[in-house]
């Protein structure tokens, strides 16, 4: 269940929740925003393949749990190329090239996951993509960023500068702990192919951030 699905269904992508290291949580005001009694959109909603619990809360806010939420990466980059937004300057300097600097944060990060795919070709990572093996927390961290990429795109103020500092950091996390790539004469697995998977909706994600903020994306520093 990804928050494309849910949106045709509440009319509006609902917001990520919480860590998302125990559950994948969703809030979604739509009941109050179309005047439809809470419970019978639960109930639309529960019925949806994905979907682990609806839970209905004071106010009429439904909070939606979803089985597998690597199943968002279908929907990264439906936005398409996106080119640097003219006239806007970047947030961040060049120097110092350390983690200190956001900018160097950001930049490695997209790096890294260029990396990953190229890495990943000559590896022999492949095969399907499944999305419920995305389930540790470095992982599970990496999507919960992902998620909030829906509301951002629609804001008045999306933050693309801060959002894709944490992003980033999320990412490094998971690079460093819950590797993409088989080490040594280890076997590629459908874990590396669900991870190469993130790595690109990551870089995906920060090329639209960074061009939103006057950047472009570099493949190696």
């Amino acid at each position: 269940m990804t928050p494309g699905q849910l949106d045709e269904v509440l009319g509006t992508p609902p917001v990520p929740r919480g860590t998302w290291e125990k559950e994948a949580l969703y809030v979604s005001a739509a009941a109050l925003r179309g005047r439809e009694e809470p419970e019978a959109l639960a109930a639309r909603v529960r019925a949806l393949p994905g979907v682990a619990e609806v839970r209905v809360r004071p106010g009429g806010f439904l909070e939606i749990v979803v089985t597998a939420p690597g199943e968002l990466l279908t929907e990264i980059g439906a936005a398409g190329a996106v080119a640097p937004s003219p006239g806007t300057g970047s947030p961040w300097p060049d120097f110092p090239r350390t983690w200190r600097n956001p900018g160097f944060t950001v930049r490695y990060a997209c790096v890294r996951a260029a990396a990953v795919q190229r890495w990943a070709d000559e590896l022999g990572v492949g095969g399907p993509f499944l999305p419920e093996l995305l389930d540790g927390r470095q992982d599970r961290a990496v999507l919960r960023l992902l998620a909030e990429l829906y509301g951002r795109r629609g804001s008045r103020d999306p933050g693309w500068a801060a959002y894709a500092e944490q992003l980033a950091l999320a990412y490094h996390d998971a690079f460093e702990h819950a590797p993409a790539l088989p080490a040594g004469d280890e076997e590629p697995t459908a874990l590396h192919t669900a991870r190469v998977r993130l790595a690109q909706a990551v870089r995906e994600v920060l090329t639209e951030a960074l061009a939103a903020v006057g950047e472009t994306v570099p493949d190696r520093l």
